[in-house]
């Protein structure tokens, strides 16, 4: 199937917070004439703008929260299916039309991502252990992961209908939880992760920041 490069069968959601400087590279490398939403999460580097200039539409999310951002991204945008992957330009976008085209031939309701690193300092060990740690425990309930979904494509209001309440980094494995009770087919798909284009990660890049993901993640999972 060919993926809505024409028709903007698929829709790019971008959350972003202060991605100025990676956001040239990763516009650059999104499948060709795919719609792009850039949610704006209250930056302050002009990260609006610099999408602004590239093509992209841009939402402002003031309230910040990862899961805040993706949320106002997925009631704001136009298509039937929309593709969710950071703006840092760190995952490899080849992989979204063969993840999409899974959903749109209806083989799978949620095609994600399992991020493969192409080096052994691209992913933290304090980001990687406790990714790990999670994805283990989402096995033993039974949902077919070994990541916590970096990218993740599937139908806006199946998305909008999981009623995912978490608003900061607990949302993709919120969405996961939900997805797999509601009985959603879940297909993992090897994704290409590499240092991201500019700047540094609010997650993975401290221990602070991955710590502050695990707590909003932990207590999704008692």
């Amino acid at each position: 199937m060919n993926i809505g490069t024409v028709d903007g069968s698929c829709e790019i959601i971008l959350p972003c917070l202060d991605e100025a400087e990676a956001l040239p590279a990763a516009l650059s490398v999104l499948p060709e004439g795919w719609p792009i939403l850039v949610v704006d999460n209250g930056s302050t580097d002009g990260t609006g703008d610099v999408a602004r200039a590239r093509g992209a539409r841009v939402l402002v999310e003031p309230q910040r929260g990862y899961g805040a951002a993706v949320h106002s991204g997925l009631l704001a945008a136009r298509a039937e299916v929309v593709a969710v992957l950071d703006g840092d330009g760190s995952l490899d976008a080849g992989v979204l039309p063969a993840m999409a085209d899974d959903v749109l031939a209806g083989r799978v309701d949620l095609a994600v991502g399992r991020r493969v690193p192409d080096s052994t300092t691209v992913w933290p060990w304090h980001a990687r252990a406790g990714n790990a740690a999670i994805a283990a425990v989402l096995r033993h309930r039974g949902v077919p992961v070994h990541d916590i979904a970096p990218v993740r494509i599937a139908h806006r209001q199946a998305l909008l209908d999981l009623q995912i309440a978490d608003r900061a980094f607990g949302y993709p494995l919120e969405m996961l939880l939900r997805a797999a009770a509601a009985g959603w087919r879940i297909a993992e798909h090897p994704v290409a992760y590499r240092a991201r284009a500019g700047g540094r990660s609010k997650v993975s890049g401290s221990v602070r920041g991955s710590l502050r993901a695990a707590r909003d993640m932990a207590g999704l999972l008692r």
